[in-house]
């Protein structure tokens, strides 16, 4: 299954709405909101860590480690370790964007885990742990027989995407509750900020849609491993 379409051809436009995301949110979190902090008396500043963490870190390195197969003209090989590694930074990021989220709402005496958006999220980042354990076991280290790794492997390739939609359909679910919690405390609905999360959440559903495309664009000629199970 697949599209007559180079796969590299459809990276440069993802990798461009991935450019565009990580600016859109950086300016939205530093100009709009105030800057990033770890520790701050103004805990808004630790939760912006949030949405950088989890767009720049965990969806858009995610999704380039996803294309990295499909895109990159290197040896099998070295595309399985680039996937590798960047899907640990993801998972890295990810976990440290929702310990933000956790860390200002304990220090702010907000609630935890109440929305739909958090409960997705923690099944988001739980499911992508095991299928990166299960990955490196099976593909990597030790590795599996020969037999399981065909077996596994579009399975494997399946479920990722699922985790993949779900995180990205999950972070316009978190931009969309922000903004509803900004507007209610009295942001303009048709200002600036507004509008930029708006699109920043357009953005990335643009950039999740073209990773998917490029998982079933066609492989580098040398390609032998590209997700062919699909």
């Amino acid at each position: 299954m697949g599209i007559g379409v180079k796969a590299s051809h459809l990276s440069f436009v993802a990798h461009a709405l991935a450019v565009a995301g990580a600016v859109m949110v950086l300016v939205w979190t530093i100009h709009f909101r105030g800057g990033l902090a770890w520790d701050s008396s103004n805990k808004n500043l630790i939760f912006n860590l949030h949405p950088v963490l989890m767009l720049i870190g965990f969806i858009i390195i995610g999704g380039e480690a996803i294309m990295s197969y499909k895109s990159l003209p290197l040896k099998k090989e070295e595309k399985k370790l680039v996937h590798l590694v960047l899907h640990a930074i993801a998972l890295i990021l990810g976990i440290i964007g929702i310990c933000a989220a956790f860390k200002n709402h304990n220090e702010s005496a907000i609630p935890n885990l109440y929305s739909l958006h958090s409960w997705i999220g923690i099944g988001v980042i739980v499911l992508y742990g095991i299928q990166w354990i299960y990955g490196f076991l099976v593909f990597f280290y030790p590795g599996g027989s020969p037999g399981l790794r065909s077996e596994s492997l579009p399975w494997h390739v399946l479920f990722g995407l699922f985790v993949f939609i779900l995180a990205v359909g999950n972070a316009s679910l978190g931009f969309l509750e922000k903004l509803t919690f900004l507007e209610n405390s009295g942001l303009g609905k048709y200002g600036a900020e507004a509008i930029l999360v708006n699109f920043t959440a357009i953005v990335t559903i643009l950039y999740g849609a073209f990773v998917i495309f490029t998982v079933f664009a066609q492989a580098p000629q040398e390609d032998d491993h590209s997700y062919s199970s699909l």
